[in-house]
């Protein structure tokens, strides 16, 4: 890998990725930071994204057009689904779903996109080297586990919906971007992966736990990156 791109949501996710690179310097593309730097020796471009598909869409179209990276990673926080999963607990994507893409009055199965099908799988060696990386953490205090990652724009709280999704496409968290970089990536011929870390669990009150634990999700990512590009 020479030049890495890696896409956040969040503040919160931004600050504890940039903690740990290196040699950081800013650059404004529209009305975008991209901070430049290193982790480990290698290079890295770290921006913001904002919350929802279309901010992540654009994002991705823009970091790649600029910056000729030659993977992307996203990383961020995601509302367990799987109800094996915990809080700070990590999902690796082995494909992403729109799961809020609706074309079934035309036979298609929910989640089709056409030109693109219905889920969207990640590079296969970044999986495996990111999930070798985790799985090495000693006294490791939290699951690491790869499997599909499902994507809308609403941030899920009932816990109907949460059942429904589940239910439908077996996926192991819930989030409002992935899917769609990975679509921008898939499109243009981009590796990526996505990286989640539990921060809540649709329950009618999740966005209190939310709040709560979006900084630890985001420091957990912020290891595994690390531990991965050593």
């Amino acid at each position: 890998m020479k030049d890495i791109g890696i896409i956040v949501a969040m503040k919160e996710e931004l600050i504890e990725i940039a903690k740990i690179l290196e040699d950081i310097r800013t650059e404004q593309k529209y009305d975008l930071a991209f901070f430049k730097g290193k982790i480990h020796n290698k290079n890295i471009i770290l921006v913001e994204s904002g919350v929802g598909k279309v901010n992540a869409a654009r994002v991705t179209q823009v970091l790649i057009d600029n910056y000729k990276v030659d993977s992307i990673l996203n990383v961020g926080a995601a509302g367990a689904l799987d109800p094996n999963l915990n809080i700070g607990d990590i999902v690796i994507a082995e494909k992403l779903i729109q799961h809020d893409f609706d074309i079934t009055a035309f036979n298609h199965n929910k989640g089709y996109i056409t030109g693109v099908g219905d889920y969207i799988e990640c590079d296969k060696s970044l999986v495996e080297d990111i999930l070798n990386s985790a799985i090495d953490i000693e006294d490791i205090a939290f699951k690491v586990e790869k499997g599909i990652i499902a994507t809308g724009d609403i941030f899920c709280t009932e816990i109907s919906m949460k059942n429904k999704i589940y239910a439908k496409f077996r996926a192991k968290c819930v989030e409002m971007e992935g899917a769609a970089i990975a679509q921008v990536c898939y499109l243009d011929k981009i590796p990526f992966v996505v990286i989640r870390s539990i921060s809540d669990s649709p329950n009618g009150n999740n966005a209190v736990t939310f709040d709560e634990f979006v900084e630890l999700a985001s420091k957990r990512c912020a290891d595994i990156l690390r531990r991965f590009l050593q």
